[in-house]
């Protein structure tokens, strides 16, 4: 195969969604040019400073505050957090968790353990299915 002449690319917010930081908070140059994969790759192997200071303080997507505070996308918009945020942030509501946070870790782990009682039974019935008739 011969090599691309117009290599693929992707949008500025797609490549910063697959590096989980907040495009924003981004170089200007980041956020005004099309990513390439070959970039991107690039950026994830050898990342830039501003993309390691990114990584560790932050602000951060909504994903990544949601997972990192262990509850859901929608908790966060229940709690009316609207903005990102850093590492700060986070440590300080992780220190010292407000009311709706532990509401939402006990609606969040209540989900994931429904889900994973739904999928186990559904494991469960799809193997009784695929078992093998006994007939005489």
């Amino acid at each position: 195969m011969s090599p691309d002449k117009n290599p693929q690319t992707m949008k500025p917010l797609t490549a910063a969604a697959k590096l989980g930081i907040y495009l924003p908070a981004t170089p200007e140059e980041f956020r005004n040019s099309p990513v390439t994969r070959a970039q991107l790759e690039e950026l994830r192997t050898n990342p830039p400073q501003w993309l390691q200071d990114l990584h560790r303080d932050g602000p951060f997507p909504r994903d990544v505050v949601s997972r990192k505070l262990g509850i859901s996308n929608s908790g966060l918009g229940r709690a009316g957090i609207e903005d990102a945020l850093t590492t700060a942030d986070i440590d300080a509501l992780i220190a010292n968790p407000p009311e709706w946070l532990l509401r939402e870790r006990e609606n969040y782990a209540e989900v994931r353990k429904e889900a994973e009682r739904v999928k186990a039974k559904e494991a469960e019935r799809r193997a009784a299915t695929n078992r093998p008739s006994k007939r005489w």
